[in-house]
């Protein structure tokens, strides 16, 4: 589970140019990873076992891994390091070498993080773990040991917005995600294979255009949508 600015936030470029400033930043849990843990609390509640959200990031992480338990999962590992990790290796490796001393049948990772899009961690772990990784899904079902997507347990699964619907947390639930186990542990993030060299906003959009009022606008509009901004 991924740790990220409310996609409402407004963003603000940090002063080293190259990183945000989320000083007054509101975190959530990374929509894609909503629907990955709906659907392992769904799985629970056919299959049986249990859910455990790995997560690294900052010491403020915690956070929305009591919403997570909130929302079903029985139990949390957070893999803390100093700063929310940019960098997709390093945090595969580290997710991977947290989840080798693990017993699981399955993975489920959202298909990206909204914050940086790189859409690639999931598969990483995968590859290091040994296992199949099915990107996307749109839905799963698992009978008698296989799934749907013809794979094994164990296997890694990405999921889309389409997999489910994720649901919403009661007061009740909240208290309770209290009681539930969080296991802290310091991580040392590996060699970074990318760096951030700058940041910058996109370029302000050009003005409108009136062209004209009512029906009589018409012509002149449908040919500048055709001509100029050839959309049509």
């Amino acid at each position: 589970m991924r740790r990220v600015p409310d996609t409402a936030a407004r963003i603000r470029i940090a002063s080293d140019g190259k990183s945000i400033d989320t000083s007054d930043a509101e975190f959530v849990i990374n929509p894609y990873e909503e629907y990955a843990l709906e659907q392992a609390v769904q799985l629970k509640e056919k299959h049986g076992g249990e859910v455990t959200v790995v997560t690294l990031g900052p010491e403020k992480t915690p956070q929305v891994i009591m919403k997570a338990l909130a929302l079903g999962a029985d139990k949390a590992v957070h893999l803390k390091s100093d700063k929310n990790p940019e960098d997709p290796s390093s945090i595969a490796r580290a997710l991977a070498n947290e989840l080798k001393g693990l017993e699981f049948d399955v993975l489920l990772f959202g298909k990206k993080g909204v914050d940086d899009d790189n859409q690639q961690v999931g598969q990483m772990v995968a590859e290091l773990l040994g296992i199949p990784c099915v990107t996307q899904i749109v839905k799963l079902e698992v009978s008698d040991g296989s799934i749907t997507v013809e794979t094994t347990f164990p296997a890694a699964f990405t999921a889309e917005k389409d997999l489910t619907i994720p649901r919403y947390a009661s007061l009740r639930e909240l208290v309770a995600a209290r009681k539930k186990p969080i296991v802290v542990k310091d991580v040392q993030l590996s060699m970074l294979s990318i760096e951030i060299v700058s940041i910058q906003n996109p370029p302000p959009r050009p003005p409108g255009k009136i062209v004209g009022k009512g029906v009589d606008a018409v012509p002149t509009l449908v040919k500048l949508l055709h001509e100029e901004a050839k959309v049509i």
